[in-house]
Protein backbone atom coordinates (compact mmCIF):
# COMPACT_ATOMS: atom_id res chain seq x y z
CA UNK A 1 0.00 0.00 0.00
CA UNK A 2 1.46 3.70 -0.41
CA UNK A 3 1.75 5.66 2.71
CA UNK A 4 3.57 8.37 3.13
CA UNK A 5 7.34 7.91 4.93
CA UNK A 6 5.34 9.44 8.42
CA UNK A 7 2.50 7.02 7.85
CA UNK A 8 5.39 4.36 7.66
CA UNK A 9 7.07 5.06 10.52
CA UNK A 10 4.05 4.89 12.60
CA UNK A 11 2.88 1.79 10.98
CA UNK A 12 6.51 0.30 11.82
CA UNK A 13 5.57 1.54 15.58
CA UNK A 14 2.71 0.12 15.50
CA UNK A 15 4.29 -3.19 14.09
CA UNK A 16 6.87 -3.21 17.26
CA UNK A 17 4.01 -2.48 19.57
CA UNK A 18 4.81 0.43 20.70
CA UNK A 19 2.37 2.12 22.89
CA UNK A 20 4.29 5.46 23.95
CA UNK A 21 6.48 7.64 22.46
CA UNK A 22 8.27 10.64 24.10
CA UNK A 23 8.87 13.75 22.09
CA UNK A 24 8.58 17.39 20.87
CA UNK A 25 7.57 18.57 17.46
CA UNK A 26 9.83 21.23 15.11
CA UNK A 27 9.52 21.72 11.50
CA UNK A 28 11.45 18.80 9.88
CA UNK A 29 8.89 16.45 12.05
CA UNK A 30 5.75 18.00 11.76
CA UNK A 31 4.81 15.21 9.13
CA UNK A 32 5.32 12.61 11.65
CA UNK A 33 3.31 14.44 14.18
CA UNK A 34 0.83 15.08 12.04
CA UNK A 35 0.84 10.98 10.92
CA UNK A 36 0.42 10.64 14.80
CA UNK A 37 -2.49 12.35 15.17
CA UNK A 38 -4.46 9.48 13.17
CA UNK A 39 -2.91 7.31 15.63
CA UNK A 40 -4.69 7.64 19.11
CA UNK A 41 -3.32 3.83 20.33
CA UNK A 42 -0.16 5.15 20.53
CA UNK A 43 0.29 7.61 23.31
CA UNK A 44 2.48 10.65 23.42
CA UNK A 45 3.97 12.26 26.11
CA UNK A 46 4.74 15.82 25.57
CA UNK A 47 8.03 16.87 27.79
CA UNK A 48 9.12 20.55 28.37
CA UNK A 49 12.64 19.56 26.82
CA UNK A 50 13.47 16.95 24.79
CA UNK A 51 16.22 16.04 26.71
CA UNK A 52 13.65 15.03 29.47
CA UNK A 53 12.12 13.12 26.77
CA UNK A 54 14.99 11.62 25.91
CA UNK A 55 15.14 10.41 29.71
CA UNK A 56 11.47 9.73 30.13
CA UNK A 57 12.14 6.98 27.07
CA UNK A 58 15.35 5.63 28.85
CA UNK A 59 12.87 5.27 32.37
CA UNK A 60 9.86 3.59 30.36
CA UNK A 61 12.58 0.96 28.63
CA UNK A 62 14.09 0.46 32.13
CA UNK A 63 11.29 -0.16 34.24
CA UNK A 64 9.13 -2.16 31.41
CA UNK A 65 11.90 -3.99 29.58
CA UNK A 66 10.63 -2.78 26.31
CA UNK A 67 12.78 -0.06 23.91
CA UNK A 68 11.75 3.61 25.28
CA UNK A 69 10.96 5.55 21.74
CA UNK A 70 11.88 9.27 21.35
CA UNK A 71 10.85 11.67 19.15
CA UNK A 72 12.72 15.26 18.09
CA UNK A 73 13.26 17.54 15.27
CA UNK A 74 16.60 18.47 13.17
CA UNK A 75 19.32 21.01 15.25
CA UNK A 76 18.43 21.77 18.28
CA UNK A 77 15.89 19.16 19.37
CA UNK A 78 17.95 16.74 17.96
CA UNK A 79 21.43 17.96 19.96
CA UNK A 80 18.94 17.95 23.07
CA UNK A 81 18.74 14.42 23.30
CA UNK A 82 22.27 13.81 22.95
CA UNK A 83 22.76 14.15 26.70
CA UNK A 84 19.56 11.43 27.35
CA UNK A 85 20.97 9.02 24.48
CA UNK A 86 24.49 8.79 25.97
CA UNK A 87 23.01 7.97 29.60
CA UNK A 88 21.22 5.46 27.82
CA UNK A 89 23.81 4.05 25.75
CA UNK A 90 26.66 3.74 29.28
CA UNK A 91 23.70 2.11 31.34
CA UNK A 92 22.88 -0.12 28.02
CA UNK A 93 19.50 0.34 27.66
CA UNK A 94 16.97 -0.30 24.77
CA UNK A 95 15.73 2.85 23.05
CA UNK A 96 15.20 4.46 19.77
CA UNK A 97 15.44 7.67 18.87
CA UNK A 98 13.72 8.98 16.01
CA UNK A 99 15.11 12.43 14.64
CA UNK A 100 13.59 14.87 11.40
CA UNK A 101 16.26 16.62 9.32
CA UNK A 102 15.98 19.33 6.62
CA UNK A 103 15.46 17.48 2.84
CA UNK A 104 17.83 15.86 1.44
CA UNK A 105 18.79 18.91 -1.14
CA UNK A 106 19.65 21.08 1.65
CA UNK A 107 21.87 18.25 3.48
CA UNK A 108 25.61 19.93 4.27
CA UNK A 109 24.65 23.59 3.51
CA UNK A 110 24.77 25.01 6.65
CA UNK A 111 20.37 24.98 6.26
CA UNK A 112 18.43 25.92 9.25
CA UNK A 113 18.72 23.94 11.73
CA UNK A 114 20.69 21.22 10.28
CA UNK A 115 22.97 19.10 12.34
CA UNK A 116 24.81 15.84 11.25
CA UNK A 117 23.09 14.32 14.30
CA UNK A 118 24.16 10.95 13.07
CA UNK A 119 27.96 12.30 12.86
CA UNK A 120 27.54 13.49 16.34
CA UNK A 121 25.64 10.72 18.14
CA UNK A 122 28.02 8.16 16.54
CA UNK A 123 30.42 7.33 19.93
CA UNK A 124 26.88 7.21 22.47
CA UNK A 125 24.61 4.77 19.94
CA UNK A 126 24.83 1.34 19.02
CA UNK A 127 24.34 2.43 15.57
CA UNK A 128 22.40 4.64 13.54
CA UNK A 129 21.70 5.86 10.16
CA UNK A 130 20.35 8.63 8.11
CA UNK A 131 17.86 7.90 5.89
CA UNK A 132 17.44 9.52 2.16
CA UNK A 133 14.90 7.37 0.30
CA UNK A 134 11.64 6.47 1.06
CA UNK A 135 12.20 2.23 0.46
CA UNK A 136 14.70 2.71 3.00
CA UNK A 137 12.85 3.52 5.76
CA UNK A 138 11.10 1.09 6.74
CA UNK A 139 13.81 -1.33 6.68
CA UNK A 140 15.56 0.84 8.99
CA UNK A 141 13.02 1.23 11.72
CA UNK A 142 12.75 -2.30 12.07
CA UNK A 143 16.60 -2.77 11.96
CA UNK A 144 17.11 -0.13 14.84
CA UNK A 145 14.36 -2.14 17.28
CA UNK A 146 16.48 -4.96 16.59
CA UNK A 147 19.63 -3.95 17.51
CA UNK A 148 18.26 -1.98 20.78
CA UNK A 149 17.44 -5.12 22.09
CA UNK A 150 19.39 -7.79 20.71
CA UNK A 151 23.28 -8.98 22.48
CA UNK A 152 24.04 -5.81 25.08
CA UNK A 153 20.62 -3.39 24.50
CA UNK A 154 21.71 0.08 23.53
CA UNK A 155 20.35 3.18 22.16
CA UNK A 156 19.33 3.35 18.22
CA UNK A 157 19.03 6.46 16.27
CA UNK A 158 17.18 7.00 13.18
CA UNK A 159 17.54 10.26 11.48
CA UNK A 160 14.99 11.09 8.63
CA UNK A 161 15.33 13.75 6.15
CA UNK A 162 12.10 15.62 6.05
CA UNK A 163 11.37 14.57 1.92
CA UNK A 164 11.39 11.43 3.09
CA UNK A 165 8.41 12.08 5.78
CA UNK A 166 6.03 14.28 3.00
CA UNK A 167 6.80 11.36 0.25
CA UNK A 168 4.95 8.90 -0.43
CA UNK A 169 6.41 5.09 -1.15
CA UNK A 170 5.33 1.54 -0.52
CA UNK A 171 4.52 -0.10 2.62
CA UNK A 172 3.79 -3.81 3.31
CA UNK A 173 3.51 -4.72 6.71
CA UNK A 174 5.99 -7.41 8.61
CA UNK A 175 6.14 -9.38 11.82
CA UNK A 176 9.00 -7.87 14.24
CA UNK A 177 12.08 -10.29 13.61
CA UNK A 178 12.63 -12.44 16.75
CA UNK A 179 15.33 -10.89 19.19
CA UNK A 180 17.75 -14.31 19.24
CA UNK A 181 21.04 -14.27 21.84
CA UNK A 182 23.46 -15.21 19.83
CA UNK A 183 25.98 -16.62 22.45
CA UNK A 184 29.52 -17.72 21.49
CA UNK A 185 30.40 -19.53 24.30
CA UNK A 186 31.02 -23.54 23.87
CA UNK A 187 30.33 -26.27 25.98
CA UNK A 188 34.70 -26.06 26.58
CA UNK A 189 34.08 -22.63 27.84
CA UNK A 190 30.74 -24.08 30.78
CA UNK A 191 33.15 -27.13 32.06
CA UNK A 192 36.45 -24.84 32.82
CA UNK A 193 33.72 -22.50 34.69
CA UNK A 194 31.70 -25.44 36.16
CA UNK A 195 35.26 -26.33 37.72
CA UNK A 196 36.50 -23.55 38.69
CA UNK A 197 33.44 -22.95 41.28
CA UNK A 198 33.59 -26.61 42.40
CA UNK A 199 36.99 -26.41 43.00
CA UNK A 200 36.51 -22.78 44.87
CA UNK A 201 36.44 -22.69 48.50
CA UNK A 202 35.52 -18.87 48.82
CA UNK A 203 33.48 -17.78 46.00
CA UNK A 204 31.76 -14.93 46.26
CA UNK A 205 28.83 -13.43 43.24
CA UNK A 206 29.45 -10.14 41.59
CA UNK A 207 26.48 -8.97 39.72
CA UNK A 208 25.52 -6.53 37.44
CA UNK A 209 23.59 -5.10 35.67
CA UNK A 210 23.11 -6.79 32.58
CA UNK A 211 21.99 -9.91 34.69
CA UNK A 212 18.59 -7.48 34.98
CA UNK A 213 18.96 -7.07 30.61
CA UNK A 214 18.89 -10.67 30.64
CA UNK A 215 16.64 -12.02 33.47
CA UNK A 216 18.33 -13.56 34.63
CA UNK A 217 18.19 -13.07 38.51
CA UNK A 218 16.14 -16.69 39.26
CA UNK A 219 19.26 -18.55 37.74
CA UNK A 220 21.77 -15.87 40.33
CA UNK A 221 19.52 -16.88 42.94
CA UNK A 222 19.90 -20.25 42.29
CA UNK A 223 23.96 -20.02 42.10
CA UNK A 224 23.72 -18.17 45.40
CA UNK A 225 22.14 -21.14 47.21
CA UNK A 226 23.96 -23.96 45.45
CA UNK A 227 27.49 -22.21 46.27
CA UNK A 228 26.38 -20.71 49.76
CA UNK A 229 27.73 -18.10 48.62
CA UNK A 230 27.91 -14.46 48.97
CA UNK A 231 26.25 -11.88 46.65
CA UNK A 232 27.19 -8.16 45.73
CA UNK A 233 25.78 -5.84 43.03
CA UNK A 234 26.81 -2.89 41.41
CA UNK A 235 24.43 -0.03 41.72
CA UNK A 236 22.73 -0.57 37.92
CA UNK A 237 22.63 -4.43 39.33
CA UNK A 238 20.60 -3.70 42.12
CA UNK A 239 17.48 -5.83 42.02
CA UNK A 240 18.94 -8.49 41.08
CA UNK A 241 19.31 -10.17 44.29
CA UNK A 242 16.91 -9.57 46.96
CA UNK A 243 18.34 -7.03 49.75
CA UNK A 244 16.16 -8.34 51.97
CA UNK A 245 18.73 -12.05 51.46
CA UNK A 246 21.12 -12.75 54.32
CA UNK A 247 23.47 -13.74 51.47
CA UNK A 248 23.60 -9.86 50.03
CA UNK A 249 26.32 -8.21 51.63
CA UNK A 250 25.50 -4.66 49.86
CA UNK A 251 26.96 -2.54 46.85
CA UNK A 252 29.84 -3.26 46.15
CA UNK A 253 32.45 0.39 45.14
CA UNK A 254 33.47 3.74 45.76
CA UNK A 255 30.66 3.96 48.42
CA UNK A 256 29.79 -0.08 48.90
CA UNK A 257 29.73 -1.73 51.82
CA UNK A 258 32.75 -2.58 54.25
CA UNK A 259 31.46 -6.53 53.97
CA UNK A 260 31.61 -6.23 50.03
CA UNK A 261 34.93 -4.76 50.52
CA UNK A 262 36.56 -7.80 52.61
CA UNK A 263 34.86 -10.18 50.20
CA UNK A 264 36.49 -8.67 47.26
CA UNK A 265 40.14 -9.24 48.74
CA UNK A 266 39.62 -12.24 50.30
CA UNK A 267 37.51 -14.49 47.68
CA UNK A 268 39.29 -17.15 46.00
CA UNK A 269 36.65 -16.96 42.78
CA UNK A 270 35.02 -14.09 41.54
CA UNK A 271 32.57 -14.97 39.34
CA UNK A 272 30.84 -11.97 37.75
CA UNK A 273 28.04 -11.91 36.01
CA UNK A 274 26.55 -8.79 33.45
CA UNK A 275 29.06 -6.26 35.18
CA UNK A 276 32.18 -4.42 33.65
CA UNK A 277 34.29 -3.50 36.10
CA UNK A 278 34.27 0.32 35.91
CA UNK A 279 36.60 2.15 38.36
CA UNK A 280 33.95 2.98 40.28
CA UNK A 281 33.46 -0.74 41.52
CA UNK A 282 37.52 -1.86 41.38
CA UNK A 283 39.06 1.92 42.21
CA UNK A 284 43.01 0.80 41.73
CA UNK A 285 42.70 -1.95 39.74
CA UNK A 286 45.48 -3.30 40.16
CA UNK A 287 44.98 -3.97 43.39
CA UNK A 288 41.47 -5.45 43.18
CA UNK A 289 40.53 -9.22 44.24
CA UNK A 290 44.27 -10.44 43.80
CA UNK A 291 43.69 -13.26 45.95
CA UNK A 292 41.09 -14.21 43.55
CA UNK A 293 40.57 -16.01 40.11
CA UNK A 294 38.19 -14.09 38.00
CA UNK A 295 35.38 -15.68 36.18
CA UNK A 296 33.55 -13.26 33.97
CA UNK A 297 30.13 -13.93 32.58
CA UNK A 298 28.95 -11.46 29.93
CA UNK A 299 27.37 -11.14 26.52
CA UNK A 300 29.64 -8.36 25.03
CA UNK A 301 33.27 -10.00 24.48
CA UNK A 302 34.72 -6.35 24.52
CA UNK A 303 34.22 -5.98 27.92
CA UNK A 304 36.01 -9.14 28.80
CA UNK A 305 39.83 -8.55 29.71
CA UNK A 306 39.09 -5.15 28.85
CA UNK A 307 39.16 -3.45 32.76
CA UNK A 308 40.15 -6.86 34.84
CA UNK A 309 42.05 -9.67 33.57
CA UNK A 310 39.93 -12.99 33.27
CA UNK A 311 41.41 -16.23 34.32
CA UNK A 312 37.74 -17.67 32.82
CA UNK A 313 35.47 -16.32 30.64
CA UNK A 314 32.18 -17.54 28.76
CA UNK A 315 30.82 -15.33 26.69
CA UNK A 316 26.64 -14.77 26.24
CA UNK A 317 23.61 -13.99 27.73
CA UNK A 318 23.55 -14.56 31.51
CA UNK A 319 20.46 -16.46 31.38
CA UNK A 320 21.61 -18.90 29.04
CA UNK A 321 25.23 -19.34 30.35
CA UNK A 322 23.93 -19.98 33.97
CA UNK A 323 21.36 -22.46 32.41
CA UNK A 324 24.21 -24.31 31.15
CA UNK A 325 26.14 -23.62 34.15
CA UNK A 326 24.16 -24.77 37.09
CA UNK A 327 23.33 -28.31 36.35
CA UNK A 328 26.83 -28.96 36.72
CA UNK A 329 27.62 -27.15 39.65
CA UNK A 330 27.83 -29.05 43.08
CA UNK A 331 26.20 -28.38 46.09
CA UNK A 332 28.43 -26.67 48.48
CA UNK A 333 28.12 -27.49 52.33
CA UNK A 334 30.64 -26.34 54.15
CA UNK A 335 29.36 -22.81 55.89
CA UNK A 336 33.25 -21.49 56.63
CA UNK A 337 33.38 -18.95 54.46
CA UNK A 338 29.60 -17.66 55.03
CA UNK A 339 30.54 -17.66 58.85
CA UNK A 340 33.71 -15.40 57.91
CA UNK A 341 30.74 -13.24 55.85
CA UNK A 342 28.85 -12.80 58.63
CA UNK A 343 31.24 -12.04 61.34
CA UNK A 344 32.16 -9.12 58.71
CA UNK A 345 28.82 -7.71 58.50
CA UNK A 346 28.73 -7.96 62.39
CA UNK A 347 31.45 -6.34 62.63
CA UNK A 348 31.00 -3.36 59.99
CA UNK A 349 27.29 -2.74 59.52
CA UNK A 350 25.85 -0.02 57.69
CA UNK A 351 24.81 1.78 60.90
CA UNK A 352 28.67 2.51 61.79
CA UNK A 353 29.38 3.89 58.19
CA UNK A 354 26.72 6.53 58.49
CA UNK A 355 26.76 8.17 61.80
CA UNK A 356 26.67 11.80 59.16
CA UNK A 357 23.55 10.70 57.39
CA UNK A 358 21.25 9.62 60.34
CA UNK A 359 18.59 11.76 58.47
CA UNK A 360 18.84 10.92 55.03
CA UNK A 361 18.74 7.69 56.41
CA UNK A 362 15.87 8.20 58.36
CA UNK A 363 14.04 10.21 55.89
CA UNK A 364 14.69 7.33 52.56
CA UNK A 365 13.18 4.78 55.53
CA UNK A 366 10.35 6.62 56.64
CA UNK A 367 9.31 7.02 52.98
CA UNK A 368 10.14 3.50 51.54
CA UNK A 369 8.13 2.15 54.36
CA UNK A 370 4.93 4.71 53.59
CA UNK A 371 5.37 3.55 49.95
CA UNK A 372 3.28 0.81 48.11
CA UNK A 373 4.95 -2.34 48.06
CA UNK A 374 5.72 -2.55 44.49
CA UNK A 375 7.10 1.33 44.38
CA UNK A 376 9.79 2.05 41.59
CA UNK A 377 12.41 4.35 42.82
CA UNK A 378 14.57 6.77 40.57
CA UNK A 379 17.30 9.18 41.35
CA UNK A 380 19.19 11.88 40.37
CA UNK A 381 22.93 11.69 40.77
CA UNK A 382 24.79 13.21 43.79
CA UNK A 383 24.71 12.36 47.94
CA UNK A 384 21.06 11.46 47.71
CA UNK A 385 21.85 8.64 44.83
CA UNK A 386 24.36 7.03 47.03
CA UNK A 387 21.64 7.18 50.01
CA UNK A 388 19.06 5.72 48.02
CA UNK A 389 21.34 2.51 47.17
CA UNK A 390 22.69 2.43 50.83
CA UNK A 391 19.06 2.53 52.19
CA UNK A 392 16.73 1.28 50.11
CA UNK A 393 15.67 -2.24 50.42
CA UNK A 394 15.21 -3.18 46.74
CA UNK A 395 13.57 -6.54 46.33
CA UNK A 396 13.03 -6.84 42.76
CA UNK A 397 14.31 -5.95 38.99
CA UNK A 398 13.73 -2.92 37.81
CA UNK A 399 12.65 -1.09 40.89
CA UNK A 400 15.33 1.15 41.31
CA UNK A 401 16.05 3.29 38.07
CA UNK A 402 19.15 5.28 38.30
CA UNK A 403 22.18 6.91 35.78
CA UNK A 404 25.70 4.88 36.57
CA UNK A 405 27.96 5.06 33.68
CA UNK A 406 27.12 8.85 32.97
CA UNK A 407 25.99 9.92 36.18
CA UNK A 408 23.23 12.44 34.76
CA UNK A 409 22.31 15.11 36.78
CA UNK A 410 18.82 15.87 35.66
CA UNK A 411 18.22 12.27 35.08
CA UNK A 412 15.74 10.95 37.51
CA UNK A 413 12.22 13.21 37.03
CA UNK A 414 12.38 12.29 32.85
CA UNK A 415 13.04 8.83 34.08
CA UNK A 416 10.33 8.92 36.86
CA UNK A 417 7.97 10.06 34.11
CA UNK A 418 8.75 6.96 31.40
CA UNK A 419 8.66 4.82 34.35
CA UNK A 420 5.11 6.07 36.11
CA UNK A 421 3.50 5.92 32.33
CA UNK A 422 5.28 2.37 31.27
CA UNK A 423 4.16 0.68 34.88
CA UNK A 424 1.79 2.61 35.95
CA UNK A 425 2.86 2.12 39.36
CA UNK A 426 3.74 4.56 42.47
CA UNK A 427 6.99 6.27 41.43
CA UNK A 428 9.46 8.38 43.59
CA UNK A 429 12.17 10.31 41.91
CA UNK A 430 14.69 10.80 45.01
CA UNK A 431 16.71 14.18 44.32
CA UNK A 432 18.94 16.74 46.10
CA UNK A 433 18.45 20.22 45.19
CA UNK A 434 20.95 20.87 42.72
CA UNK A 435 19.11 18.09 40.25
CA UNK A 436 16.25 19.04 40.74
CA UNK A 437 16.64 23.00 39.65
CA UNK A 438 18.07 21.00 36.52
CA UNK A 439 14.71 19.40 35.62
CA UNK A 440 12.19 20.96 37.92
CA UNK A 441 10.05 22.44 34.70
CA UNK A 442 8.91 18.57 33.73
CA UNK A 443 6.63 18.53 37.11
CA UNK A 444 4.45 20.67 34.62
CA UNK A 445 4.45 17.59 32.36
CA UNK A 446 3.75 15.12 35.29
CA UNK A 447 0.77 17.29 36.23
CA UNK A 448 -0.77 17.57 33.12
CA UNK A 449 -0.87 13.71 32.89
CA UNK A 450 -1.36 13.13 36.62
CA UNK A 451 1.86 10.62 36.73
CA UNK A 452 1.91 9.57 40.80
CA UNK A 453 5.53 10.48 41.02
CA UNK A 454 6.66 12.04 44.12
CA UNK A 455 9.79 14.08 44.18
CA UNK A 456 11.81 14.22 47.47
CA UNK A 457 14.27 16.52 47.69
CA UNK A 458 17.14 16.34 50.00
CA UNK A 459 17.40 19.74 50.47
CA UNK A 460 21.37 20.53 51.73
CA UNK A 461 21.51 23.98 50.11
CA UNK A 462 25.04 22.89 48.41
CA UNK A 463 26.16 20.42 45.35
CA UNK A 464 27.01 18.06 48.21
CA UNK A 465 28.74 15.44 46.54
CA UNK A 466 31.19 17.77 45.27
CA UNK A 467 31.18 19.49 48.42
CA UNK A 468 32.33 16.34 50.38
CA UNK A 469 35.21 16.28 47.95
CA UNK A 470 36.13 19.49 48.46
CA UNK A 471 36.05 18.90 52.72
CA UNK A 472 38.17 15.63 52.24
CA UNK A 473 41.05 16.39 49.92
CA UNK A 474 40.76 20.31 49.05
CA UNK A 475 41.29 21.98 52.29
CA UNK A 476 37.91 23.11 52.77
CA UNK A 477 37.99 25.13 49.46
CA UNK A 478 34.13 25.35 48.77
CA UNK A 479 34.23 26.64 45.05
CA UNK A 480 30.77 27.24 43.93
CA UNK A 481 29.27 24.29 45.75
CA UNK A 482 26.83 26.49 47.75
CA UNK A 483 23.92 27.03 46.45
CA UNK A 484 21.14 28.64 48.96
CA UNK A 485 18.59 28.93 46.06
CA UNK A 486 15.80 30.93 47.67
CA UNK A 487 13.29 28.15 45.91
CA UNK A 488 9.77 27.89 48.03
CA UNK A 489 9.01 24.38 46.97
CA UNK A 490 5.63 24.14 48.42
CA UNK A 491 5.04 27.18 46.03
CA UNK A 492 6.54 25.68 43.78
CA UNK A 493 4.85 22.81 43.51
CA UNK A 494 1.35 24.76 43.77
CA UNK A 495 2.49 26.84 40.88
CA UNK A 496 2.74 23.84 38.83
CA UNK A 497 -0.57 22.63 40.03
CA UNK A 498 1.24 19.68 41.99
CA UNK A 499 1.03 19.38 45.80
CA UNK A 500 3.78 20.52 48.16
CA UNK A 501 4.70 19.16 51.81
CA UNK A 502 7.73 20.63 53.99
CA UNK A 503 9.51 18.73 56.14
CA UNK A 504 12.00 20.03 58.98
CA UNK A 505 11.40 17.97 61.63
CA UNK A 506 12.48 14.08 62.30
CA UNK A 507 8.94 13.43 63.78
CA UNK A 508 6.54 14.73 61.16
CA UNK A 509 8.14 12.36 58.81
CA UNK A 510 5.47 9.37 59.47
CA UNK A 511 2.79 11.40 59.07
CA UNK A 512 3.79 13.55 56.54
CA UNK A 513 4.63 10.54 53.99
CA UNK A 514 1.24 9.28 54.46
CA UNK A 515 -0.43 12.22 53.70
CA UNK A 516 1.70 12.88 50.39
CA UNK A 517 1.50 9.45 49.31
CA UNK A 518 -2.38 9.50 49.84
CA UNK A 519 -2.82 12.49 47.52
CA UNK A 520 -3.07 11.53 44.13
CA UNK A 521 -0.90 13.09 41.04
CA UNK A 522 2.64 14.49 41.44
CA UNK A 523 4.26 15.74 44.53
CA UNK A 524 7.02 17.63 45.93
CA UNK A 525 8.13 16.96 49.65
CA UNK A 526 11.04 18.64 51.01
CA UNK A 527 13.39 17.45 53.36
CA UNK A 528 16.07 19.72 55.02
CA UNK A 529 19.00 17.82 55.77
CA UNK A 530 22.63 19.48 57.05
CA UNK A 531 25.22 20.43 54.21
CA UNK A 532 28.12 18.37 56.20
CA UNK A 533 26.43 14.53 56.05
CA UNK A 534 28.39 12.74 53.87
CA UNK A 535 28.22 9.69 51.71
CA UNK A 536 29.85 6.63 53.59
CA UNK A 537 31.46 4.32 53.42
CA UNK A 538 34.13 6.04 50.76
CA UNK A 539 36.83 4.83 49.00
CA UNK A 540 39.05 7.93 47.44
CA UNK A 541 39.58 7.77 44.04
CA UNK A 542 42.57 5.33 42.61
CA UNK A 543 42.89 3.75 45.88
CA UNK A 544 42.63 -0.31 46.73
CA UNK A 545 39.04 -0.57 47.89
CA UNK A 546 41.24 -2.04 51.05
CA UNK A 547 41.18 2.15 51.84
CA UNK A 548 37.61 2.60 52.73
CA UNK A 549 37.00 5.69 55.10
CA UNK A 550 33.96 4.35 57.51
CA UNK A 551 33.70 7.48 59.89
CA UNK A 552 34.70 10.98 59.52
CA UNK A 553 33.59 11.63 63.34
CA UNK A 554 36.66 11.43 66.06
Amino acid sequence: MKLTGAQIIMECLKEQNVDTVFGFPGGTVIALYNALYDYPEINHILTCHEQHAAHAADGYARATGKPGVVFATSGPGATNLVTGIATAYMDSVPMVAITGNVEKKNLGKDSFQEIDITGVTIPITKHNVIVKEIEDLAPAIREAFYIAQSGRPGPVLVDVTKDVTVGEGEYTPEKPKAIEHKNAFSEDDIKAAAEAINESKKPFIFVGGGVIAAEAEQEVKELAEKLNAPVTMTLMGMGAFPASDMKYTGMVGMHGTKTSAMCVSNCDLLIAIGARFSERVTSDRTKFATQAKVLHIDVDPAEINKNISADYEVTGNAKDVLDALLPQLEQKTDGTWMEQVRHWKRSYPLDRATRNARFPKKIIQAMQEAAPEDTVFTTEVGQHQMWSAQFLKIEHPRQLITSGGLGTMGFGMGAAMGAAVGTGKQVVNIAGDGSFHMNLQEIVTAVKHQLPIMILILNNNVLGMVRQWQKLFFDKRYSQTTLNNPTDYVKLAEAFGAYGVDISDEKDLKGAFKKAFAHKGPVIVKCDIHEDENVLPMVPGGQPLDNIILDLEK
